[in-house]
Order: C-alpha cells, then structure tokens, then sequence
C-alpha cells in the first residue's frame, strides 16, 4: 500500500493551524536568521533584544527585556554581553531602582539594527509579507495578541 501525505481535511482544523503556526514560526525564523548572520554577523536573537530597544524612546530595564522577549532572562543576559562587547548597546544603573540596570543601544547599535531591520523585511517581503493581504496581518496579530495575553494560562 503506498503510503500518502494526510489533506488538511483529514486533519481536525485546531490541530491544521497550530501545525501553521509552528511551521511558519520555524521556517520564518530560520530564514531571518541565516539572512542577518549573513548579512550582518547577527544572530536572530541578538535581533530580537535590539528590536525591543530600538523600539523604546528610553532605556530598557533588564527586567522588561526579559519579559518581553521570547528569550530567558540568562539568555537576554548573554545576548546583551554580546552586544555590549560589540559596541552595540549600554547598560547604565537604572535612575530609579538602584538594584537594576536599563539597557539601551549605542548609536552603532541603531545604525546596525537600521540594517538589519531592512534585511530582515526584504528577507520575508516574498514569503510573507507580499503574500498576505492587511486583512491576513490584522488577523495573525490579533491571533498573537490572544495567544499572548492568555500565556500563563
């Protein structure tokens, strides 16, 4: 008997887009990251503490940076050793809590992530972005925003 791939049919539709979901999380990934090592010696996860400073008009607690990444708190520690070393961001004892620090990039740092950032939208412009209509975003972000705001559940 030759065997087959089963159809979406086949396959009970919760259990069809959470196989999505991982697939694509996987696969987007992967291809961002060997795009921005290629292009700038810059691992994705390095690209993902960058993003969330780059996106914050003040600096970052290191606290926040762990909460908000999809990283542990020790591996956005060693990422932001790494970027430091590089000249790409600066941790600075926070004004407000003496027992914290805020972390924010260097002018190195935005001016790599400018880059980086263009890579990463020209990376997934054909196999994502340029596929999907506003509708298509919309919805995936408001799948994320469930998903996420229901995460310790």
């Amino acid at each position: 008997m030759a065997k087959r791939k089963l159809t979406q049919a086949e396959m009970p539709v919760a259990d069809h887009a959470f196989y999505g979901l991982v697939w694509a999380g996987t696969v987007l990934t992967e291809r961002v990251d060997r795009a921005l090592s290629k292009a700038h010696d810059l691992p994705v996860s390095w690209f993902e503490v960058m993003l969330w400073l780059a996106s914050s008009p003040d600096p970052v607690p290191a606290s926040v940076l762990g909460n908000s990444t999809m990283l542990s708190r020790s591996q956005v520690s060693r990422v932001v050793d790494a970027l430091q070393s590089r000249g790409l961001a600066t941790r600075t004892p926070s004004a407000r809590d003496a027992r914290s620090v805020e972390v924010s990039l260097t002018p190195d740092g935005h001016r790599l992530f400018d880059e980086a950032d263009a890579t990463r939208r020209a990376c997934l412009a054909p196999v994502f972005t340029d596929l999907l209509d506003q509708e298509d975003l919309e919805a995936l972000s408001t799948v994320w925003r469930k998903l996420k705001a229901n995460k310790e559940g």
